[in-house]
C-alpha cells in the first residue's frame, strides 16, 4: 500500500458512522451484509447509508457485488490488512517488539 490509498482509507474511516459501518461489515466477514440489514443493526438512515458506503467503496475498503436486486456489500479484507501493515511496516525499527524492562508492556 502506497501513502496515498493509507490516507484515503483512514479519512473515509476518520468518520463515526463510517468506522461503525466498516466494524460491522469486517464482523459479518466475507459473505458482507446487506444495505437493508446494516441500516438495522446500526440505525441508520438509507440514504445515509448508502452515502457512508459509496465513500467506503471510493477508498477501496468496502466491495459490493449485485445479486439480482439486491446489493452485497462486503470488507475488503486484503486491503485492511495491507493498511495495517502499512502502519505497523516500521514498528520497533523493524525489530521484534521487546518487552520494556522492569514493566510487564512492550514497546509497541
Amino acid at each position: 500500500m502506497d501513502e496515498k490509498a493509507a490516507v484515503a482509507a483512514l479519512a473515509a474511516l476518520a468518520q463515526e458512522a463510517r468506522l461503525r459501518v466498516f466494524r460491522a461489515l469486517v464482523g459479518a466477514g466475507p459473505e458482507g451484509l446487506t444495505p437493508g440489514a446494516l441500516g438495522a443493526m446500526l440505525d441508520i438512515a438509507g440514504s445515509t447509508l448508502s452515502f457512508h458506503l459509496k465513500e467506503l467503496v471510493h477508498a477501496g475498503l468496502v466491495t459490493v457485488d449485485r445479486d439480482g436486486r439486491n446489493l452485497h456489500y462486503r470488507p475488503a479484507l486484503a486491503q485492511m490488512n495491507a493498511l495495517l501493515g502499512y502502519l505497523t511496516d516500521h514498528c520497533c525499527q523493524g525489530q521484534a517488539c521487546a518487552p520494556v524492562r522492569g514493566r510487564r508492556r512492550t514497546t509497541c
